[in-house]
């Protein structure tokens, strides 16, 4: 089964936030996350919370028709809980699961329901994930119709032994027709990556590399592979059918990859992220990584107001169950302390190619950044020009080490 998050504190049945969480609400990016937790088939890497046919019971939550309904009624208690304090929203993310496994009929309802409640920000980005296979020209027409600006593609690799070692069930050819529908129904294309998969050789990263960068897309992920507990494929490792990923071989892969995006054009702009132009960067996960606010839909959805972040009951039928008694489907949440969330801005704005503050650095920690520059973790130009500190290739490639030595201020490890 998937993680689980940690216990967390008891969330109150009318979703109720605390008035200082509310306090700053439209002073930061504003988004929404929908989760549709349905696949086709479950991932052998994936430890999500998803699920396939044969996975859940018969109950009303578990009917992929009812989830529209289920994220609506959803909608509603967040507008009551934000009340009229809440900006339009400058984002909508879809995840999943396969979105696009819903028709698109119910993706436009539910986006519809976010205007309806919220508004949207006249230049809203507005994205869903997908799988290549489920993309045709119809349905990029309906997904453009229905308000959406960029899909993200699950293209993870050009090589077919690669993508049967994940469980990944497209064909490679298939991402191209769905980037050539996408592209005819003028929406903006995200492909995104997995590198160190047991078997993938660097001369097969190179080609999934290079082939996605032929067709032409605006953004680029790129995640190492890991092998998370209670997976299929951490299954197979105990098994010893295939190997655990070797640190050293992603990090040759991670470098390959900045060189090879990079001379084709595309910035990181985050430590696994790259865009063809600063307006192509993921809006939506910048409000993450830049301690925006955002209210989380769905069965296992995480949401994050003001310091206060929650997390929605897993189990589809649990989630709609609350929502039909009238009561929030969060299952627990956190309320930062203020330590809590400055050392999250340490952990989270190191990652931006934008750089860190060194004022957000806590002064125990200032003493180990001249250590990180003579480590060449980060540049140290900068450091000196702009009081920022911004992580070297070498650094993202010790973004943890990083981390620790700011958060700890003593020694680090290179």
């Amino acid at each position: 089964m998937p993680s689980q998050p940690s216990p967390g504190d008891p969330a109150p049945d009318d979703g109720a936030l605390p008035a200082g969480s509310l306090a700053g609400l439209g002073t930061r990016p504003f988004g929404v996350y929908l989760h549709v937790p349905f696949c086709r088939v479950r991932c052998g890497y994936c430890d999500f919370n998803t699920y396939a046919p044969g996975d859940l019971g018969s109950g009303a939550g578990n009917d992929p028709g009812a989830w529209a309904g289920n994220a609506l009624a959803e909608l509603d208690l967040a507008a009551r809980v934000l009340g009229g304090a809440a900006p339009p929203a400058a984002t909508v993310f879809v995840g999943g699961g396969t979105p696009t496994l819903l028709p698109v009929a119910d993706l436009a309802r539910v986006i519809r329901g976010v205007r309806d409640r919220f508004g949207l920000e006249a230049d809203v980005e507005v994205t869903t994930e997908a799988n290549p296979d489920t993309i045709t020209p119809a349905v990029a027409q309906d997904l453009a119709e229905a308000g959406f600006t960029r899909v993200s593609l699950g293209m993870q690799s050009s090589v077919p032994g690669v993508l049967r070692v994940l469980d990944r069930t497209h064909d490679p050819a298939g991402v191209a027709r769905a980037v050539t529908a996408l592209r005819g129904a003028g929406l903006a294309v995200s492909l995104d990556l997995i590198y160190g998969t047991p078997g993938e050789s660097l001369g097969d990263w190179r080609c999934s590399l290079q082939d996605a960068l032929a067709l032409e897309p605006d953004h680029v992920s790129a995640y190492a592979l890991v092998v998370e507990d209670g997976t299929g494929l951490a299954r197979r490792v105990a098994r010893g059918e295939v190997p655990m990923p070797d640190d050293d071989d992603e990090a040759d892969k991670y470098e390959l990859a900045d060189e090879v995006l990079s001379a084709a054009g595309f910035d990181w702009y985050e430590v696994s992220n790259w865009a063809r132009t600063p307006a192509d960067r993921c809006r939506h996960n910048l409000g993450y990584w830049g301690d925006g606010d955002w209210w989380g839909v769905g069965p296992g959805a995480h949401g994050h107001v003001g310091g206060v972040r929650w997390w929605n009951h897993r189990l589809p039928a649990r989630w709609a169950r609350a929502l039909a008694d009238g009561r929030s489907p969060a299952q627990a949440r956190e309320v930062l302390t203020p330590q809590q969330r400055a050392d999250e801005r340490v952990l989270l704005g190191i990652r931006l190619a934008d750089g860190l503050p060194i004022d957000d650095v806590p002064p125990a920690g200032r003493p180990a950044v001249a250590a990180l520059v003579a480590d060449g973790l980060v540049d140290g130009r900068v450091v000196l020009t702009r009081r920022r500190l911004v992580l070297t290739r070498r650094g993202r490639l010790l973004t943890d080490t990083a981390v620790r030595a700011l958060l700890a201020g003593g020694a680090h490890g290179g």
